[in-house]
């Protein structure tokens, strides 16, 4: 089995582990996060990996930055971390690739992030799983426009924006070369 299969695995038991916590049955999960019944279940046992847009949703429901949700399934490891070593995690649907490059701890409130988009890809979230949380992204090759409610900016390589989210947001890469950048996530 891959890491990038154990880390799907180790997801899919935490997303199950988190559910029975609550004491919400899968109907209740179903009815708070709008996702069939169908697909939590196989989300949950593992048989197909959440989009991003399906993460966000869970991960507003449990009240965790998919960050956060992400170190959690990471096993315990040490402060520094090589290249090889870091969590990668992949949208195939949405054509986005993400890479937790801060070791996982749950000690600290910052985490460092990168995301690449491909071409014309989009992601898009209906809320924040954390309310007013502190981001910034820093541009490292492409271009990316992000949305934040009626607010846009198109970013462009070594361009930094810092805010905190509130409401809908988008991430898109229109152009032909996509968008790579790093994000910041301050709890």
């Amino acid at each position: 089995m891959s890491d990038c299969s154990s880390t799907e695995q180790r997801l899919a038991r935490r997303l199950a582990a988190l559910r029975v916590e609550k004491e919400w049955s899968l109907e209740m999960l179903a009815e708070i996060t709008g996702i069939s019944r169908a697909s939590l279940s196989r989300i949950e046992r593992g048989e197909t990996s959440p989009t991003a847009s399906l993460m966000n949703r869970l991960c507003i429901a449990y009240g965790l930055t998919m960050s956060r949700l992400l170190s959690e399934v990471e096993e315990p490891g040490p402060q520094h971390l090589r290249l090889h070593e870091q969590s990668v995690w992949q949208d195939h649907e949405s054509g986005y690739h993400r890479r937790s490059i801060s070791p996982p701890a749950s000690n600290f409130y910052g985490e460092l992030v990168e995301g690449r988009l491909i071409s014309g890809a989009r992601i898009s979230y209906d809320a924040p799983p954390v309310e007013g949380i502190e981001q910034h992204i820093w541009m490292l090759a492409g271009v990316l426009v992000f949305s934040m409610n009626d607010e846009q900016w198109r970013l462009e390589a070594g361009d930094c924006l810092r805010f905190h989210l509130f409401g809908r947001s988008s991430f898109h890469a229109p152009e032909a070369e996509g968008a790579h950048y790093a994000l910041v996530v301050c709890r």
